[in-house]
Formats: C-alpha cells, sequence, structure tokens
C-alpha cells in the first residue's frame, strides 16, 4: 500500500494518474512565488504550494491539482488561488474529460489577508464555472490537514467528493471552534472526537462525499476514476434544482439530528446499532454497514450530487 496521508502533492499526483503522463503548468523552474511572502520576509515556495497539470486517468485527457501540505498547511494566497483559477479556465477552453483537485488545505492564508479570500472566491466561482461547462470536478481529501475554510466550501461545490477515513472536512477546523466558543463546545485536543466530528466516515454518513477509501493512492486513483466515469454519463451542471434537494436535504439534517452532540449519537440515530464499532472499520466494511444499517443508503446512490 503507498499510503496517500504520507505523500506529498507530486508523489500523490503521479500516483493518481497514468504512469508518466503528467505534464506539470508551471512547475517550480518557472519561479512563480508569492510577492505578499516576500515582503513580509517569509519563505517561499517556488510552485507557491500547488501543483498544475494534465495528465491521463484510466486513457481519458483530465487536469488536476494537487495543493502541498507541507508548505503553509497548503493554505490559499493570491499566486496559489490564480494556479487553480487558471488550470480550471483552461480546461473549459481545452474541453477535457474531467478536473480532479486534490485538497489538503487549512483555508486561506491569513498572511496574504483579502488576496487569499478572493482567491478562494474566484476558485470558487470557476469550479461552478467548470461545471456549467459540462465538466465534471472532483475532489479527493486524505492529507493530514483536512479541508477547512474557504476551500472546504469550494470542495462542497464539486460533483464528486471521495475521502479517506483520515482526510477531513469542514468550514471551521477544531482549534477555530475552540478559539471562537471555548474548550466546553469543542475540544480540539480530542483527538477522536475530532475525527469523529470532520473526518471522513461522518461526511460520508451525512452525505457531504460520495465516496470512501482506503488510505491508499491507488484506490483513491480507481475512486477518482468511477467519478468521472458516473459523472460523464449524467448532468454535471449545477442547477436550481439540485440546490433546492441540497437545502432539503439540510434543513432535514437539522431536524433529525440537531439535537445531537455527538456523531456516535446521530450514527445511531441513522440506524447503526453499534455506532462504537465505526471508527474500528476497514473502509470497505464501513460501506457495507451503511448500505445495510442507514435508511439513505439503502437505494443505489445516483454518485454525483
Amino acid at each position: 500500500m503507498s499510503s496517500y496521508l504520507e505523500a506529498n502533492a507530486r508523489e500523490r499526483i503521479h500516483g493518481l494518474l497514468d504512469d508518466r503522463s503528467f505534464e506539470e503548468f508551471l512547475p517550480p523552474s518557472e519561479r512563480i512565488v508569492s510577492p505578499h511572502l516576500a515582503q513580509l520576509d517569509a519563505p517561499v515556495a517556488f510552485d507557491d504550494g500547488v501543483v498544475i497539470g494534465q495528465g491521463l486517468l484510466h486513457g481519458e485527457r483530465v487536469f488536476a491539482a494537487a495543493q502541498e501540505g507541507g508548505f503553509m498547511g497548503g493554505a490559499v494566497g493570491e499566486v496559489h488561488g490564480a494556479k487553480l483559477v487558471g488550470l480550471l479556465q483552461r480546461a473549459i477552453a481545452e474541453n477535457v474529460s474531467a478536473v480532479i483537485l486534490l485538497l489538503e488545505t487549512g483555508g486561506v492564508r491569513l498572511h496574504e489577508a483579502n488576496a487569499g479570500l478572493i482567491a478562494v472566491s474566484e476558485v470558487m466561482r470557476a469550479v461552478l464555472e467548470t461545471r456549467a461547462a459540462e465538466i465534471p470536478v472532483i475532489v479527493l481529501i486524505g492529507g493530514s490537514n483536512g479541508c477547512f475554510g474557504g476551500m472546504g466550501i469550494v470542495a462542497r461545490c464539486a460533483n464528486f467528493i471521495v475521502m479517506s477515513e483520515e482526510g477531513r472536512l469542514a468550514m471551521s477546523g477544531p482549534e477555530v471552534i475552540e478559539t471562537a466558543n471555548g474548550v466546553e463546545e469543542f475540544d480540539s485536543r480530542d483527538r477522536a472526537l475530532v475525527w469523529r466530528t470532520s473526518g471522513g466516515k461522518h461526511r460520508y454518513l451525512l452525505g457531504d462525499c460520495q465516496a470512501i477509501v482506503a488510505d491508499d493512492i491507488a484506490a483513491f486513483r480507481q475512486a477518482a476514476a468511477d467519478a468521472m466515469h458516473a459523472c460523464l454519463q449524467q448532468e454535471v451542471a449545477l442547477t436550481l434544482a439540485e440546490m433546492d434537494a441540497e437545502h432539503t436535504m439540510l434543513a432535514a439534517r437539522l431536524q433529525d439530528f440537531g439535537a445531537q452532540s455527538e456523531p456516535m449519537e446521530i450514527w445511531r440515530c441513522m440506524g447503526i446499532d453499534n455506532p462504537q464499532a465505526v471508527p474500528m472499520l476497514e473502509a470497505t466494511e464501513f460501506v457495507e454497514l451503511a448500505r445495510h444499517s442507514v435508511p439513505h443508503f439503502a437505494a443505489p446512490q445516483p454518485g454525483v450530487r
């Protein structure tokens, strides 16, 4: 097994795509760095913490981007965001089969403040424009930093999200919640609670991600290919009907689980008799449990949101 969690951005993107098919756009040799970090005498990366390019996935031409969690936690600044936006816009111009985003980020780079916020909003718009052009956007989340902040919203704008149990997805990170509302609201030191709340298994049960896989680059590769083929057979543009359905789902979730403060309580309410066993299950065992225990998994899932 080649761990997705332990790999860096380039290892992930090369492992995801067909052998030797990846061609990087704006590689480190181009020396595209953040002007804001230089002004603050902060360290810079020559790719600004994101790898972008094109390649093949099971023979289909795709564009892909991988955030480097080892550089500022994958945080988004002006150049970082511009590279993602440019990739998505070029995907539309060249009508590729799909765009795959390997996200690992804490959100906006605080060093760049408004420039980072604007960059994330532009990425969000570009994702929706890509979907409007009938090109599916697929997100993979399995890095140690998770996917938080504005990029968490970007992820939920995509057609399809694949996560591992080790991946995390949320708007606010544990430390942010604790700082804003106190340790009584959320203890960020309780790592088991953090993963129960924002980890892949909980997100899968809630319907926030469409597939959960083992911490293995090959498993992410197969899931991304399956998601691409599913998307290419269905409408991928975001519609008003789909947004209405999403709001209906969220309202029902609040009504059903709004009084619960512990994910295990939510899992029990969903129909899982022994929620304490969920964290110990392998990905395939967990998916089978969800299909047999949770009513909304009983029917075949459409695979595209």
